[in-house]
């Protein structure tokens, strides 16, 4: 057992969160929630012993593995595949290469009544012990075992971490954490950047191999499916309850009921006897009457009704201007670097308002399809944009894109036209920066800010074609949601590039699927298109 106790952070005299205590069991599967800015990560990173908290103390056996998968990966640059996953076992390949070492010393050295042999003798039988106390295990075996399981091919294991995209190297520190068998694994928003089938990999995984688990996460169906527990931190404490997410949900809708009520009971009590102390004070014969309420009142404990996010995200895209009956047209396209071949004849038919999912491993070429479209390189084969295609584009690295040294206001009011310049700061509101916020600088923004300001940028011109290429990474529940109502409003035609099933549930009508180097339509929805894909087995995709 893992246990919180009573820790406290504050930064600058604002108190984050306080006396937070809570136990993470051998099985439990925890979801840590809560609306951005809350703590989540920061608690997260505490039980990691990233961070130190204010005050209070995490305890632990001291034979506990955690294993902290953060938000941003952490893989090195300068190594292959197989040396980065083989990282997991760093203490154990240290402590062999240490004991080599003495043994090496020992054998060559020929003061043997020094106190530095000595203590050479015992450092040896100490890490002996330890070491081969260790159940034998065949690294490297364990390590392609793992590695192969996780869908990497063996020519992958000698190829630099740098050439594989963000979804591929999740997997390489997932591999790391999968060999190290930890007693509690912390993941930080896992399954940004994966595919539906890494995603449907990793559940697989945390709900029938590993022990304890505590994740935060902004997929509605990746923390149902894996989790038995939610933790939300709120106004600088922590609700602990024995349910999934969706239930939680209901539970901390009762519980805000009852707080409200209980709230509104107090306050008619409050003002009925500050109405009294106000009406009598100063009546000599009502003195010990208004002296007893006075007192009554300073002895109050107010009830707090915890917040509810009632930021409110009024999105609406402009009407689109009505484009050719065929916005995207794909015939026989091929796309090739050098020898590795992405796809090759490549079939799609969009029609005028469609809104379609393009979905598939990291890798299969769903975003070099966007980008044949958008012109931005040379391929075989032919693709049309249709008459009158207005198109919007939402990249994955849009948000990194702005400029980190303008402000938010300075950074729509440079391509603001026309009226809309009047309403930057109600457009600015409406996206949840307000105030003073408007005048941060890009580059102290969260991935999420980023995001949303990214958002606007695209809002500016009408379009009829839109194009968006994991908008999701980042947006917590409640913005995805809003965003996603406005793109089921959205009149034009939607080319969607997601690994998100709920945002995509409702939205797309239609599935092209990027694998094997082909593209594959299917006239279904997500549910569908997952349900046949069940049916098919995912197992066999992975390999």
């Amino acid at each position: 057992m893992i246990t919180v106790n009573d820790i406290a952070v504050e930064f600058g005299g604002t108190t984050l969160f306080s006396e937070v205590t809570f136990a993470i069991n051998e099985n439990d599967k925890i979801a840590l929630m809560g609306k951005n800015g809350a703590g989540k990560s920061t608690l997260l990173k505490i039980v990691a012993g990233e961070n130190k908290p204010t005050r209070g103390v995490i305890s632990a056996p001291s034979d506990a593995v955690i294993a902290y998968l953060p938000q941003h990966l952490l893989t090195s640059d300068d190594c292959t595949v197989m040396e980065e996953t083989s990282k997991a076992f760093a203490d154990v390949l240290d402590m062999k290469k240490e004991i080599d070492e003495i043994n090496e010393q020992l054998t060559i050295r020929t003061d043997y009544e020094s106190d530095e042999y000595m203590k050479l003798i015992e450092r040896v039988s100490e890490l002996s012990e330890k070491f081969y106390s260790i159940e034998e295990v065949n690294y490297e075996a364990e390590v392609e075992k793992v590695l192969k399981g996780l869908g990497f091919e063996r020519e992958d294991f000698t190829r630099q971490t740098s050439e594989f995209s963000g979804g591929w190297r999740m997997r390489i520190e997932l591999a790391k954490i999968l060999l190290k068998k930890p007693d509690l694994i912390l993941l930080d928003e896992p399954t940004n950047h994966m595919d539906i089938e890494s995603i449907q990999w990793l559940e697989d995984f945390l709900i029938n191999q590993a022990k304890a688990v505590m994740v935060i996460s902004h997929d509605k169906t990746f923390v149902d499916n894996i989790t038995n527990r939610t933790i939300e931190v709120t106004m600088g404490r922590i609700y602990d309850y024995k349910a999934v997410y969706s239930e939680y949900l209901e539970l901390r809708k009762d519980r805000r009921i009852h707080q409200q009520k209980a709230y509104d009971e107090q306050q008619k009590f409050i003002a009925e006897n500050q109405a009294f102390i106000d009406r009598f004070r100063g009546t000599f014969s009502k003195t010990e009457s208004v002296q007893s309420r006075v007192k009554m009142l300073e002895k109050i404990v107010p009830i707090e009704v915890d917040e509810i996010d009632t930021s409110a995200l009024k999105l609406k895209f402009p009407p689109s201007p009505r484009s050719g009956q065929y916005p995207v047209v794909v015939e026989g396209l091929s796309k090739k670097y050098g020898d590795h071949v992405v796809f090759k004849d490549a079939n799609m038919v969009i029609e005028r308002g469609q809104k379609v999912a393009l979905v598939g491993k990291n890798g299969e070429g769903k975003s070099t399809m966007i980008k044949a479209i958008m012109g931005e390189i040379d391929f075989d084969g032919k693709l049309e944009v249709g008459h009158n295609a207005q198109i919007g584009y939402f990249a994955q690295n849009q948000a990194s894109l702005l400029d980190g040294e303008m402000t938010i206001f300075e950074t729509i009011d440079q391509i603001a036209v026309g009226d809309v310049r009047t309403k930057i700061k109600d457009l600015l509101g409406a996206f949840m920066f307000k105030g003073d916020d408007i005048q941060k600088k890009v580059k102290v923004l969260s991935g999420g800010e980023k995001t949303r300001l990214a958002m606007i940028k695209l809002l500016l011109e009408p379009v009829n074609v839109l194009i968006l290429d994991e908008p999701t990474n980042h947006l917590d529940m409640k913005t995805k949601d809003i965003i996603k109502d406005a793109l089921r409003d959205f009149d034009g035609t939607l080319i969607l590039v997601s690994h998100d099933r709920d945002f995509l549930d409702g939205l797309a009508e239609k599935v092209f699927e990027f694998g094997h180097k082909r593209v594959k339509e299917h006239f279904e929805d997500i549910k569908g298109f997952l349900a046949h894909k069940k049916m098919d087995s995912l197992k066999e995709i992975e390999k």
